[in-house]
């Protein structure tokens, strides 16, 4: 069965503005009749203005504001473009599932990479989502912990959007627990051991600066390895490293300080990216100011088994403004033809009386 849906209103809402609108219209036109009365009236007997006025018409008059009113109502109905489900069909999608992991921890703040560290690898996402056809994807965030932002989907619009709400400010305890993200990444595949054993489409991209403080991230890396899952790692700064700034209302007032009230230099731990992208049997890919290095991954996430994945079905909505529109269109045409005064051939066969 096909169902009806308003693109741009409510149906309520919808419902709401025509009642409203012809109340008005029905009270001026009411208003405009009783004038129209009173001014005749002033003019002498009322029987002697219908000797006068023959071929006068309160019919008409009444016919001619219906008319409008209907016109103004279809207007309405089609600014709200009614949408109707004319096609259910099934799609079948092919590809890769990709859970991307993004430190969120402070020292992502750092502007070695401009403008920022966490800046440069949203930007990278985002344009990495752009490319994406059939593939799955989620996020995840880390710090002193690791949690799911956005669970693996083919919804890209989603992604993008939790994509825009990452920053250092989410994030409830500080540190940077690569371990603990490729763990949670591997559940939130969402498939059995066994499964994920003998599947070749799944991926996990580490985005950080590296400096790991709390887990062994290269043994997590090795048995999500053994889960048939690759973990590529993108180093996400310079190795001669930079200061962390802190900004207020959009203002930097400082760097942050250590504990001898020296500035906080964060720099890039390679050694320790290359080690978890070697155990994961991926890549690794320093990024800087030219490239983030998400489009380089990309040609090689081209390159792993394409799986296909369970059917879902999608609801084509297609628009039903125009006739709305164009019956509009005649009836305004149709009242503008149409006279207040009867003419002497329907007159005589009585159609508005």
């Amino acid at each position: 069965m096909e169902k009806l849906r308003l693109e741009n209103l409510e149906l309520l809402q919808a419902i709401e503005i025509i009642g409203g609108l012809t109340i008005v219209l029905w009270i001026l036109f009411s208003l405009a009749m009783r004038w129209k009365r009173k001014a005749l009236k002033k003019f002498g007997d009322p029987n002697l203005i219908q000797e006068l006025l023959p071929f006068a018409s309160k019919a008409r008059a009444v016919f001619k504001f219906v008319l409008l009113l209907l016109v103004v109502i279809l207007i309405v109905i089609g600014i709200a473009n009614p949408q109707i489900g004319s096609k259910m069909e099934e799609v079948k999608r092919e590809g890769v599932d990709l859970i991307i992991a993004v430190d969120l921890s402070n020292s992502m703040l750092a502007e070695d990479i401009k403008p920022n560290r966490l800046e440069r690898a949203k930007q990278a996402i985002s344009k990495l989502i752009d490319k994406l056809q059939g593939d799955r994807i989620g996020l995840v965030v880390f710090g002193g912990e690791a949690f799911v932002q956005l669970p693996i989907t083919t919804d890209y619009s989603a992604a993008k959007l939790f994509l825009s709400t990452l920053s250092v400010d989410i994030m409830p305890t500080q540190g940077t627990a690569i371990g603990d993200a490729i763990e949670l990444s591997v559940k939130s595949f969402g498939q059995e051991a066994e499964e994920l054993t003998s599947a070749k489409n799944r991926a996990i991209i580490i985005i950080t600066d590296g400096e790991n403080h709390e887990d062994d991230a290269v043994e997590a890396a090795s048995a999500a390895s053994e889960a048939g899952i690759v973990i590529h790692t993108i180093g996400m700064g310079l190795s001669k490293g930079a200061p962390i700034p802190i900004y207020r209302y959009g203002t930097q007032v400082g760097f942050r300080k250590d504990k001898d009230g020296g500035a906080i230099i964060t720099k890039l731990n390679e050694v320790m990216l290359q080690q978890v992208a070697a155990a994961g049997n991926g890549s690794y890919i320093r990024a800087n100011n030219v490239q983030s290095g998400l489009g380089i991954l990309f040609a090689e996430l081209n390159k792993m088994e394409k799986v296909k994945f369970g059917s879902k079905v999608f609801t084509d909505y297609e628009d039903r403004f125009q006739y709305f529109l164009a019956a509009a269109i005649i009836l305004l045409i149709l009242e503008f033809f149409i006279s207040e005064r009867r003419s002497k051939f329907l007159s005589r066969i009585k159609l508005f009386k």
